[in-house]
């Protein structure tokens, strides 16, 4: 009875439209695109309606796309054997139109059936790639749940392509979905561990856990280092069935560059220089392509950057200029740099005049974009940002120019509290209050403006209600 039911509502809808504006099946199938025995077939119950044949049915109507969508996921579902080849190309279809609850009742009722778990995961990540990641989301919460108790391949892949999704500009989310992964990285294929590790140590690092970091850059570095002289061994080359997303030696220098930042915040600045220097000479690399040649001579360049940088941090004024020129014509080296630069003025009381006028258009363009589009894990970006304006702010402060000081002081406190960074509010608020006496009337209404709307959030997410009197 069901079935029929949910066949006569679209019928019927079908049918009341034709005799509503005096349609024929004939001219109806002119204007739809659907053949005239198909739409005689389906207004007679003899056929169910194919998903291309009811996108173009509701055109033909002039009704919304996916009007009918509802209904028909009903009719899928009361038929006596689910069809996979009409509830693929619908959920495809609800992803595409954002029709996330349709995605949520279909795969609500095929995981009664276990069987469906590796449909769906194929689905996820097909729809993972189209960028359609909220819907994929729902397929992967699905089969991980399913798979919960199994120490299979494929759950390990749905937490990680869930971590993937849940990275945002909020750093306690951030922290809180690479926690739920880090558990799920060894059960993961080999290869497809680099990546996750190289992506986990790079949500770490701009949560500045440079403990967890070292860990997993030392982690990464020797599963990479194992494959690449596994690799390298030409008679065992063709058994190598998967390739990584980037070169092996990649993963290998790249953990170098993560232990030299994670020393290097730490203040440990001749561990980072060793580490630095691991990745000056990459001779040891044995492709030849032009990406590889790309990428060593970034590493490269990373490791004479990198060297200038702990120097400088070591206090070493001298190496200021010939850092400068080193980076000045690679964009993305710009802002790294000019945050250790400054962090470096303010620990030994430098004056870097002459460095603001030169960068004063690459502060702008900072200030205008500051997450961006970079090679760097968005969330590094957000976070360097954040803390370079903090360290600019307080260059100002301590040479007296209050106004600016303030001002970019409450602007990255804005920021700060957008991006959840709470190391970088804590900052700002101390530097606010230390400085507190210096500022206008204007910027003390304004920050606590601010202060009001950092602590409405928080309420909000802690589930916090205050009643209004």
């Amino acid at each position: 009875m069901g079935l029929a039911m949910m066949q006569m509502t679209i019928r019927a809808e079908l049918e009341n439209y034709l005799k509503k504006n005096g349609i024929t099946i004939n001219q109806f199938s002119e204007v739809s695109g659907v053949n005239s025995g198909t739409i005689s077939n389906i207004i007679n119950g003899n056929r169910p309606v194919a998903m291309q044949q009811l996108d173009r049915i509701t055109e033909g109507m002039g009704l919304a796309e996916g009007s009918f969508y509802e209904l028909y996921v009903e009719e899928c579902f009361y038929q006596s054997a689910l069809n996979w080849r009409r509830l693929g190309p619908l959920i495809f279809r609800c992803a595409e139109l954002d029709k996330l609850d349709s995605i949520k009742q279909v795969v609500g009722v095929l995981m009664d059936n276990l069987s469906y778990a590796p449909a769906l995961f194929e689905t996820a990540e097909a729809l993972f790639k189209q960028e359609k990641y909220t819907a994929a989301a729902i397929l992967y919460e699905s089969v991980a749940e399913s798979e919960k108790y199994q120490h299979s391949e494929r759950l390990a892949l749905c937490q990680y392509r869930l971590f993937k999704i849940a990275l945002c500009e909020d750093q306690e989310i951030n922290l809180k979905a690479a926690v739920q992964f880090e558990s799920f990285v060894n059960r993961l294929d080999e290869v497809d561990q680099l990546d996750a590790l190289k992506d986990l140590a790079n949500t770490y690092t701009s949560l500045r856990r440079m403990d967890k970091v070292e860990e997993l850059a030392k982690e990464m570095g020797h599963k990479a280092t194992i494959l690449y002289k596994y690799r390298c061994e030409k008679d065992r080359k063709k058994e190598f069935f998967k390739e990584p997303t980037r070169p092996l030696f990649l993963y290998i220098s790249y953990s170098n560059v993560l232990c030299t930042v994670a020393y290097g915040t730490r203040g440990e600045y001749d561990q980072a220089l060793y580490y630095a220097s691991l990745y000056a000479d990459m001779s040891w690399v044995q492709e030849n392509t032009d990406e590889a040649k790309q990428i060593i001579s970034q590493f490269e360049g990373w490791s004479t950057a990198n060297r200038y940088l702990y120097l400088l941090m070591k206090g070493n004024f001298d190496v200021l200029q010939e850092y400068i020129a080193h980076i000045e014509q690679q964009d993305e080296e710009v802002l790294p740099a000019l945050y250790k630069i400054f962090q470096a003025a303010n620990r030994y009381c430098w004056n870097v005049d002459d460095i603001i006028l030169r960068f004063e258009s690459n502060i702008e363009l900072f200030k205008r974009q500051h997450g961006g589009t970079s090679t760097y894990n968005p969330q590094v970006t957000d976070d360097r940002y954040a803390r370079f304006i903090i360290e600019l702010s307080y260059y100002y402060l301590s040479k007296k120019e209050y106004d600016i000081g303030i001002d970019y002081l409450l602007y990255i406190l804005e920021i700060s509290s957008i991006i959840n960074n709470e190391a970088c509010l804590i900052r700002c608020v101390g530097l606010f209050e230390q400085y507190r006496s210096k500022s206008s009337f204007e910027a003390i209404q304004r920050y606590q403006n601010l202060i009001s709307e950092v602590q409405r959030r928080n309420d909000e997410k802690n589930g916090f209600v205050i009643d209004s009197v």
